[in-house]
């Protein structure tokens, strides 16, 4: 399995931008697949976005088609979720997930999450 690490989440204004880092540990990294998801309060986690071990396949939901870009630095075991135009629907707790799977249909590593909050 692989460990994960959230960072960068806060408060911003709507419109702002924010960039979250997942930061993973173990050996197994730069094969799998990394993404994110999020859950808003009283809401279930849902997929935000997914990119294959080597950066050429990303998936996305359409609620950040072009506002959220996801990439990976293998070299530092490190997965990045550029947000910007953020709206306050895009409040919730962000979590950084792994998977061989490059869809991430059902995850085998979590992070905690980092709380990103959005202010209207």
């Amino acid at each position: 399995q692989v460990q994960l690490v959230e960072s960068g989440g806060g408060l911003v204004q709507a419109g702002g931008s924010l960039r979250l880092s997942c930061a993973a540990s173990g050996r197994t990294f730069s094969s799998y697949a990394m993404g994110w998801f999020r859950q808003a309060p009283g809401k279930e986690r849902e997929f935000v976005m997914a990119i294959s071990w080597n950066g050429e396949r990303i998936y996305y939901a359409d609620s950040v088609k072009g506002r959220f870009t996801i990439s990976r630095d293998n070299a530092k075991n490190t997965v990045y979720l550029q947000m910007t135009s953020l709206k306050p629907e895009d409040t919730a707790i962000y979590y950084c997930a792994a998977d061989p799977d490059v869809q991430l249909r059902r995850p085998s590593s979590w992070g905690r999450g980092t709380q990103v909050t959005v202010s209207s």
